[in-house]
């Protein structure tokens, strides 16, 4: 895909300005010297983009450029979701027996006092491996499939329908991420919110196979595309949309003039707007996805019958603080790791020139 997608990014309406300045600079540098009809200012503008553009190790939609956002994914996913695996088992506990574990602070209580500390960090192993390769789906691919949708549809098409563009590439990117997932989630929450059936990722596995096969490992896959698409639908568009809206109402300077660390708190704060959202919209498939892995032979639809209008939402408090700081630190992270690697960033998406023209914004 990386082969069929890299030729066509020049034309992207996400391609980094920069660049294409750059490409712009070099053909107008290949011209005779009586054919260069731009104003001086012009070409001083062109040269200084060409140099900058330089800086850049990898050109916006090459192979090299998604093999790095998807690392970036697996960093941003991977460490965040581990460090958060504490409240991830008490917001579990919550959704599979609320009767035990009725809040945050007494489901905090009950499992220290019973497992201890160690027992906090139960199910680190799947989650750490698990949410490593659905980030590394999740960001690699909607890197992917922005471009690849973005060059269907035109760029003028596709800077008016960008949230529809977000949505859809969101939602094809974490189609792929959760198949990734699905077999480490199951085990996580066996180790999480059944008490006695296994401790460590070495001891479920086995015993999960010999139980019920590998659909053991599959059978949580469906709800989990009913809880992470929309979420991800949702982390993306929201925060692209914010990212846009913060740049044009709140920051007092544009994004070409702000330093990298202010760019990052940007990205941080949009981010969690995005990730309060993504735990409203997501939390019932959440709870029936505890439910499904806890107990043997169910359905989602039994589970969602069972749970009712109520039960779905249990946990909702925890699933926000828990969502909303992921979220956040997932994109400051993955902004962070473009940053270090010197990754293209192209700015929030302007309207383009012949749209301007169409519209009479410009002469």
């Amino acid at each position: 895909m990386f082969s069929s997608v890299a030729p066509l990014v020049r034309l992207n309406p996400f391609h980094a300005p920069h660049l294409q300045l750059q490409q712009d600079s070099l053909a107008l540098r290949k011209r005779p010297a009586d054919e260069a009809t731009e104003p001086s200012s012009t070409r001083r503008t062109l040269a200084a983009a060409s140099a900058e553009a330089e800086e850049y190790s990898c050109a916006y939609g090459s192979g090299r450029f998604f093999i790095l956002c998807g690392f970036g994914g697996i960093i941003s996913c991977g460490t965040t979701h581990t460090a958060l695996v504490p409240l991830d088992l008490v917001k579990c506990r919550i959704q599979v027996d609320p009767q035990k574990y009725k809040s945050i602070f007494s489901g905090f209580s009950v499992t220290l006092k019973e497992d201890g500390v160690r027992g906090l960090a139960k199910g680190w192993a799947p989650t750490f491996i698990g949410y490593s390769m659905q980030g590394l789906c999740k960001f690699g691919f909607y890197e992917v499939f922005k471009i690849f949708y973005g060059n269907m549809l035109g760029e003028e098409n596709a800077y008016l329908w960008r949230t529809s563009l977000y949505l859809a590439a969101s939602a094809s990117a974490e189609f792929f991420a959760d198949i990734a997932l699905a077999p480490m989630e199951a085990a996580k929450v066996r180790i999480q919110t059944q008490p006695g059936y296994a401790n460590t990722l070495r001891q479920a596995v086995p015993k999960m196979f010999a139980e019920e096969g590998v659909w053991a490992f599959y059978k949580g896959v469906a709800p989990l595309w009913m809880r992470q698409i929309p979420y991800t639908m949702m982390k993306f568009a929201c925060f692209e949309r914010t990212v846009e809206a913060l740049y044009k109402y709140v920051v007092p300077k544009p994004r070409s003039e702000c330093s990298k660390a202010e760019q990052l708190v940007v990205t941080f704060i949009a981010g969690y707007i995005a990730g309060v959202f993504c735990a409203i919209v997501s939390h019932p498939a959440d709870s029936v996805v505890s439910v499904l892995n806890k107990e043997k032979g169910s359905s989602a639809l039994e589970v969602l019958k069972k749970l009712g209008i109520k039960g779905v939402w249990k946990g909702l408090f925890a699933r926000i603080i828990m969502i909303g700081t992921l979220t956040a630190l997932q994109w400051f992270i993955y902004d962070s790791v473009k940053v270090y690697f010197r990754l293209p960033r192209p700015p929030p998406p302007e309207m383009p020139e012949s749209l301007k023209k169409k519209r009479g914004l410009t002469e």
